[in-house]
């Protein structure tokens, strides 16, 4: 029998979900369900964590109308497999310890015909003995992957054909914590996850998690890169500027169904109460190609949303 494909939100905890989040994961459930995949939910909780900000987030979710394929999967579960993903790695001679400090790798040139940022690869050859000497400092080892490119080439719904960056990437962190690149790709792949769906802030990392997928034998998922929201002063939607979570809307007296109208509306859809009804409009090929510009003090217009 076929294993059921999947699409995927995977949010962080570190706090309420915005519009713009609550736009991203609506784009994802339309994606998945338009094409017949399961929709799967995943806490990314390897990092910072707000206590019950999980919780919000999956309740606002719902309270939209989105529904996923039980069941919700978190990241601080799953360390075996991570640490069999870096052992292989390890043991095909792919990987090596970083002392490295971020103020140092900030201030360290670039690596010789590398991509600009890359990691100079300050750590990449180093001696046992410097190994060593670094150690007895008290330093904290984080493992980087040893890259055997500088770029590679991944096909988005929307983009096309992406060639973008790939340098030594952090596969585990000094404090032991499996890095963002790493446990994203090995879930993606464990979970049965062939479409991808995020903001396209995310499309420079692409081509390095890519790359990581074909290293541990892996599918490349597919990949739909979305505009993000964005604040009248043109900068990424943050908490930050106003009411632009879910309930500071419902404070101000606006409903879940309204709310979900609004970004119906700012993807090109209008007349749609639920996502349901919002799936049989949905076409990728219409998407806006440019970011939404969101104003929270002039949202809603009351005679154009239900």
């Amino acid at each position: 029998m076929a294993r059921t494909a999947y699409g995927r939100f995977a949010p962080s905890p570190s706090g309420d979900l915005h519009l713009g989040n609550l736009r991203t994961g609506l784009l994802a459930w339309l994606f998945a369900r338009s094409t017949g995949r399961g929709f799967l939910m995943r806490v990314e909780d390897l990092d910072r964590v707000k206590k019950g900000a999980a919780e919000r987030q999956l309740a606002d979710l719902a309270a939209i109308g989105l529904d996923w394929d039980p069941p919700v999967v978190w990241q601080s579960q799953r360390l075996a497999l991570y640490d069999a993903a870096i052992e292989s790695l390890t043991a095909a001679g792919r990987t090596y310890e970083c002392f490295c400090t971020r103020r140092e790798i900030q201030l360290a040139a670039t690596a010789p015909h590398g991509p600009m940022g890359a990691y100079p690869g300050t750590c990449r050859d180093l001696t046992e003995r410097a190994k060593q000497q670094r150690r007895d400092e008290g330093r904290p080892a984080a493992l980087r992957l040893r890259a055997e490119v500088t770029e590679f080439t991944v096909t988005d719904r929307l983009f096309g054909e992406y060639r973008g960056a790939v340098d030594d990437l952090v596969l585990r962190r000094g404090d032991g914590t499996p890095a963002y690149n790493l446990a994203a790709v090995v879930d993606d792949a464990d979970q049965g996850i062939d479409q991808v769906v995020r903001g396209d802030d995310l499309l420079p990392s692409t081509p390095r998690q890519a790359y990581l997928a074909t290293l541990l034998d892996l599918p490349v998922p597919e990949y739909a890169h979305v505009p993000l929201v964005l604040n009248t002063a043109g900068q990424r939607l943050a908490k930050r500027d106003g009411a632009v979570t879910l309930r500071d809307r419902m404070a101000l007296g606006e409903s879940a169904q309204q709310v979900l109208g609004v970004l119906a509306a700012s993807l090109g859809y209008t007349g749609a109460t639920t996502p349901s009804a919002l799936l049989e409009q949905f076409r990728p090929e219409h998407l806006p190609r440019e970011p939404w510009t969101l104003d929270p003090n002039g949202l809603l217009q009351p005679s154009s949303y239900p």
